[in-house]
């Protein structure tokens, strides 16, 4: 792959993402949102295990609390590395681009491990659209993701085999 190849690859995989990331933050910052104004009445009838777990979600299935809380994680700490990188991309050196490949590892392994709740939330049943949006775009995220971060690696190659 040549060097600009690469950079504009990167540049425009790393402009996607953060918008991707950003839609993340929102819906996952809504689902917070709505499971703590609705989870007081909500969990005041469940017996006592349930009434006392912290990640109690009103919507969806007993997997939504968990990948609701890493979907925030990974959004916030995606959305962050995507800015950084998008500056270490367009300055295209090699110590640049060596911290975008490392954090661009970093928050695609935090989208996996999103990915990874999202996919069994899917498995275990029914949730609502929002959710659903959630879980198609961290899905769609983590291709994305290392796509940007192969890009990044990619140029890491060519600086090295000049």
């Amino acid at each position: 792959m040549a060097s600009g190849t690469s950079k504009s690859t990167a540049f425009i995989l790393l402009i996607l993402n953060v918008f991707l990331y950003g839609i993340v933050i929102i819906l996952a910052s809504w689902a917070v949102n709505h499971g703590i104004e609705r989870s007081h009445e909500t969990a005041s009838v469940l017996p006592i295990p349930a009434r006392i777990f912290p990640i109690y979600f009103p919507l969806g299935n007993m997997a939504t609390g968990v990948f609701i809380i890493f979907s925030l994680i990974a959004g916030v700490v995606g959305f962050t590395t995507s800015i950084i990188c998008i500056n270490n991309v367009i300055q295209w050196n090699v110590p640049n681009l060596q911290a975008a490949a490392s954090s661009s590892l970093a928050s695609w392994a935090l989208t996996l491990l999103a990915m990874g709740l999202a996919c069994k939330e899917i498995d275990i049943g029914w949730t609502e659209s929002n959710l659903r949006t959630l879980e198609t775009l961290l899905i769609i995220l983590s291709g994305t993701q290392l796509f940007c971060a192969v890009a990044i690696h990619a140029g890491i190659e060519n600086f090295v085999a000049r």
